[in-house]
């Protein structure tokens, strides 16, 4: 019998998660992706690794400070953990630059678009450069001077600054931060037929000694600190969480130091003088060959003019069941699956505005993790109540790095009249459900909207989800019951239509995969596709991995972390892993179980993670309708015959492309948005004209 615990069956979660930032990275060196495009990847592995350090790497740091040695399900302890780390960021930084200086500035340059130094400049160029600096940066930069009277800055976390070296008898250094309220990349008068540009940092570097009139300025080099910004909450139910999560937002910026990036050239002395105040080992020092904070990428990719250089628009298109028709009436007819950002996002908002505005609607109930900066829900709920109708909405305080914005939007819903809860002690409320209640003249009906992700209309257009409508009275009754258990005392879990963490998630996760083991054991058909953004849980695993070794056949799209190692002989060779990585962000959770013949088939909120089915309230809810059904199956068909974006994991943790000799081009996502157009297109269709065929081992 196979031993489960043995480490070497895991994958340590933080080293899967640094080859899930490689995989975007080969999207950044990809050159079939336009050339802005490939800057947003590369700004995406660098906003991807700010949080990394942030949050693991700071907790990781924390656990070693405290003394902590204990293993992981991978056999590494945090000390371990954080040298593997260190190994593995260093390489990726180094790629990062490469990819930028041997490929995206060469490629820029090919199109007429220049990064430009001030000594590279013309004159007319010199001068507009020098009166922006007179005009516009020398009134708000402040140089900080370091000295027994004035101690080193408290610089922000990921705010990029300068260290300045003046000659002095004695070590003589000051700090000036880039201010992040003007642009970053400024526009030159244009030399010719091109476009240039320079960096902020490169202007201030130049006119330096303006800011230190009486010194001479020996140098000055860019630095950027990433500090621990991950809160610490006091979940006391004596206190006000609101409260508390308010306190440690502002702690925030002056977390400890976990990484420092400095320009690769940097003198031995500025060197050694912030090596000397942030108390750094080599480990989290990161010198660089460019431009520092990748992120800019992003600014890159959005200079105005560049749309040839862009990927082609792809509008969602309107979901066609509900085009000119009673939003309520269509969903009462049938249950309706959407799939986003393919199919717009639009019927999830009218959803809402239409139950503000109906006067037939008693009550809606709502929950929100992630809403957008001007969020369309967040106006309708604010007007149903206005309205009069009764208004509940859950808004998660603790959602990372969304904080100060969810308490913004549960003051003004508050003052709006809904009643506003902040989520239950200890736990996250995670799930993504909206219920209306509605008086018809048959009496009380429950319009329920259930999803994978956010109620945000703007990551919407950019994460793949999939939403479903339903007026069934179990599913209807079920989230009533979900709701009274968050807003109130109740302890229901006797749920028909609906699993939820932190009670039977786990437990039918577990079920479902078991009675697929049994099936195979049983000589029948056994068969588990599952998508998701995460794999950790080792109880998920083991019973994978079990499941597998009973005959099962097990596919699983994992777009990020996965610590279940595949292919292993005896173990976990019915295992295939793959992940895609393209112009969407995969985020939709489907879990598919072949039940004897008789599919399972559940989509959720929640990941295979133990914070998902441990210390959120997550729920998955079962897709009954056949047709639905059938729409879900060919989704997981389609996204296993990818073989564009698809790369599939190895047994050693690193993934490769998939091998297209003798196999049709499948691009999934964009296949998917077709298939969304003939779907929706106004005039009728045949039924086998839904779907596009695909051939391959999954069709």
């Amino acid at each position: 019998m196979a031993d489960l615990n043995n480490t070497d069956l895991y994958i340590n979660r933080e080293l899967s998660w640094l080859e899930f930032n490689e995989r975007v990275l080969e999207e950044a060196f990809d050159k079939t992706n336009p050339i802005m495009e490939r800057f947003k990847f590369l700004a995406i592995t660098a906003s991807n690794m700010d949080e990394f350090f942030m949050v693991r790497v700071a907790g990781l740091m924390e656990q070693v400070f405290a003394g902590k040695t204990s293993p992981d399900i991978s056999g590494l302890t945090p000390d371990n953990q954080l040298e593997k780390i260190a190994e593995r960021t260093h390489e990726m930084v180094t790629k990062q630059y490469s990819c930028l200086n041997r490929s995206l500035i060469p490629g820029l340059r090919e199109e007429g678009i220049f990064f430009k130094k001030y000594n590279e400049l013309n004159s007319e160029q010199k001068s507009f450069v020098k009166a922006y600096f007179n005009t516009t940066l020398f009134p708000i930069l402040t140089p900080m001077a370091i000295d027994s009277s004035r101690p080193f800055p408290l610089v922000f976390n990921k705010s990029l600054n300068l260290i300045v070296e003046l000659e002095s008898s004695e070590e003589k250094f000051a700090v000036v931060e880039v201010p992040s309220v003007v642009p970053r990349i400024i526009e030159l008068p244009k030399d010719g037929e091109n476009r240039d540009f320079i960096f902020l940092e490169d202007i201030i570097k130049h006119f330096m000694s303006r800011l230190f009139e009486g010194n001479i300025v020996l140098s000055s080099y860019a630095f950027r600190i990433t500090r621990n910004s991950d809160l610490e909450i006091d979940e006391d139910e004596r206190h006000d969480l609101l409260v508390e999560i308010e306190e440690s937002i502002k702690k925030r910026k002056w977390g400890e130091p976990v990484r420092l990036e400095i320009e690769k050239d940097i003198s031995h002395n500025a060197f050694h003088f912030l090596l000397e105040h942030l108390e750094l080992n080599a480990n989290y020092i990161y010198q660089i060959n460019g431009i520092l904070d990748l992120t800019a990428g992003f600014r890159i990719a959005g200079i105005p003019g560049c749309n040839n250089l862009c990927d082609g628009p792809m509008p969602p298109v309107a979901v066609k069941a509900f085009r000119d028709k009673d939003i309520f009436e269509v969903i009462k007819e049938r249950d309706i699956l959407v799939h986003h950002p393919y199919e717009s996002f639009d019927c999830v908002v009218n959803f809402v505005k239409t139950a503000a505005k109906d006067p037939l609607v008693l009550a809606i109930k709502q929950t929100l993790y992630r809403v957008s900066g001007n969020s369309p829900i967040i106006g309708a709920l604010i007007q149903a109540a206005e309205n009069g109708k009764q208004v509940t909405v859950l808004v998660e305080l603790k959602a990372r790095f969304d904080e100060e914005n969810n308490i913004n939007w549960a003051r003004k819903l508050e003052k709006a009249g809904c009643h506003v809860v902040y989520g239950l002690v200890w736990l996250k409320t995670h799930c993504k459900l909206c219920m209306v209640v509605r008086k018809e003249p048959e009496g009380i009906h429950r319009y329920v909207h259930l999803g994978t992700g956010n109620y945000n209309d703007k990551t919407a257009k950019q994460y793949t989800d999939l939403g479903m409508f339903t007026a069934k009275e179990s599913y209807g009754a079920d989230v009533s019951k979900l709701f009274n258990v968050l807003t109130g005392y109740s302890k229901s879990t006797n749920y028909h239509e609906i699993a939820a963490a932190p009670t039977n998630l786990r437990e039918m996760f577990i079920k479902n995969i078991g009675i697929e083991a049994q099936n195979a054991r049983g000589g029948k058909e056994a068969k588990i596709l599952a998508k998701m953004n995460s794999l950790v849980d080792d109880g998920i695993i083991k019973a994978l991995y079990e499941a597998a070794m009973a005959g099962v056949k097990i596919q699983l799209i994992v777009r990020g972390i996965c610590c279940l190692r595949p292919g292993v002989k005896g173990i976990s060779e019915n295992i295939r892993v793959t992940s895609i990585v393209g112009r969407f962000l995969e985020h939709s959770r489907i879990y598919y179980f072949e039940n004897g013949g008789s599919p399972k088939i559940y989509l959720s909120s929640a990941d295979w993670m133990p914070r998902n089915l441990n210390r959120r309230v997550e729920v998955a809810f079962v897709v009954e309708d056949e047709s639905l059904k059938e729409e879900v199956k060919e989704i997981l068909d389609i996204t296993l015959s990818d073989t564009i974006k698809t790369r599939v994991m190895e047994s050693s943790g690193t993934y490769r492309r998939v091998d297209k000799r003798g196999r049709e081009p499948i691009h999934s996502q964009m296949l998917f948005y077709e298939n969304a157009k003939i779907k929706n297109r106004p005039d009728p269709v045949e039924k086998n004209d839904i779907f596009i065929p695909i051939t391959g081992e999954n069709s």
